[in-house]
């Protein structure tokens, strides 16, 4: 008994010894983004100021002030692979957060698997990333194609938008979106006449664009985001597509793409989005601290998400006084979301973060009151009904 007692209280000092050395060690997040190319107004330097306020936010933890690193993964896949596991093995960060194009967020979750590390995305919007390459490491934390689809497609479909073509960037995200967009304008009793895809960072829609006007399609769903969907609806414009009768359909719209095209080019887009600055009191006060970090630039959805799920993560690290990450992933899935941006929100067992999604349109210019004044709210879609069922996903965690 004696002897026992005597390994126990061994077994007890080194599991306190364990923690202590892992308290000391602080918490190190990398944010990994686009911080020169089509994603960089989306993300960028705002993403790393979001985390950085979060950091801030949530003050020391696990003994010291929590750390943030950033890099541009160039929207290349091997270099955002080869730059997280730089940070795993040598540099010391626990989580990587952000991660914009689908096919750099799918390389990195792989990574982030065979670390055994965290990916927190809050850029890509693949509903892959979810489904059937879901991993137990990763979390998809503000939206997807799947939701995209549903909301905005369902919309267009509504409002007499039954044919359509898609003009699809050409890598994973691209091809999901018009995979997961396809699906609901079919569901819904539409037809897809077809599509033409385009490399990332297209400076010169003209061939793509005349593909889609010689459709005769009703509906030109942009399946793309970024520099390349402000590209495409500015010469689309000076093609007079909508001025001849069809309707362009932005699957991805951010409010920094609204504000580099200009209110009177976009007025009357509809879109989807999770998050706008001017919902209310705490997404003003919110905005405001993002705004004054950043030269009077207002938070994209992602740069708030960035915010959100790094808040999230730290609050349960906390909690547990550790960061061991299947734990605190735990820890994450059983605590409502709940900050500025979410409402009881849930992190589901594959990844997928269910929040409310709402339906957006942007206001005439006569409509604007002030700057940033962009979008009136049309309806709101419940997190269940956005999102694509767990069964409905793919993820082998499902099972």
């Amino acid at each position: 008994m004696k002897h026992w007692k005597t390994a126990a209280v061994i077994a007890g000092m080194g599991l306190a010894a364990s923690l202590s050395a892992e308290a000391a060690d602080g918490v190190k997040i990398g944010v990994l983004n686009d911080q020169s190319s089509v994603y960089a107004d989306t993300g960028g330097k705002g993403g790393v100021e979001a985390a950085r306020m979060a950091a801030e936010d949530a003050g020391v933890v696990l003994g010291k002030p929590v750390e943030i690193v950033f890099a541009d993964h160039q929207n290349k896949p091997d270099v955002g692979s080869s730059i997280v596991a730089k940070w795993y093995d040598v540099d010391g960060v626990d989580v990587v957060s952000d991660v914009p194009t689908s096919s750099v967020a799918l390389a990195v979750q792989q990574v982030s698997q065979d670390k055994k590390k965290l990916a927190l995305f809050s850029g890509p919007a693949s509903s892959d990333i979810t489904g059937p390459k879901c991993t137990p490491y990763s979390a998809n934390w503000v939206y997807d194609t799947y939701a995209l689809a549903k909301v905005t497609g369902s919309a267009v479909i509504k409002q007499g938008g039954d044919s359509w073509y898609f003009l699809t960037a050409d890598y994973a995200f691209g091809h999901a979106l018009e995979r997961d967009t396809a699906a609901v304008v079919t569901a819904s009793g539409g037809k897809v006449l077809g599509a033409v895809r385009h490399p990332i960072a297209t400076s010169d829609f003209s061939s793509f664009l005349l593909q889609a006007q010689g459709s005769k399609a009703k509906v030109i769903g942009l399946a793309n985001a970024g520099g390349d969907t402000i590209n495409s609806i500015k010469q689309a414009s000076e093609f007079g597509i909508v001025a001849g009768g069809q309707k362009l359909a932005g699957m991805l719209i951010f409010i920094s793409d609204i504000h580099s095209l200009g209110i009177k080019t976009a007025q009357g887009l509809q879109l989807t989005s999770p998050f706008y600055w001017d919902q209310n009191d705490e997404t003003r006060a919110w905005a405001k601290r993002f705004e004054a970090r950043m030269g009077g630039r207002k938070p994209t959805f992602v740069q708030a998400g960035v915010y959100s799920s790094i808040s999230h993560y730290l609050k349960a690290v906390k909690g547990l006084n550790s960061k061991e990450p299947l734990a605190v992933m735990a820890k994450m899935r059983e605590t409502p979301i709940n900050d500025f941006m979410s409402k009881d929100a849930k992190l589901r067992i594959d990844g997928r973060v269910i929040r409310d999604m709402y339906l957006f349109e942007v206001k005439k210019p006569e409509e604007s009151k002030y700057p940033w004044d962009y979008y009136k709210q049309l309806q709101v879609v419940p997190g269940e009904q956005a999102y694509n069922t767990l069964a409905g996903g793919g993820c082998p965690l499902a099972k």
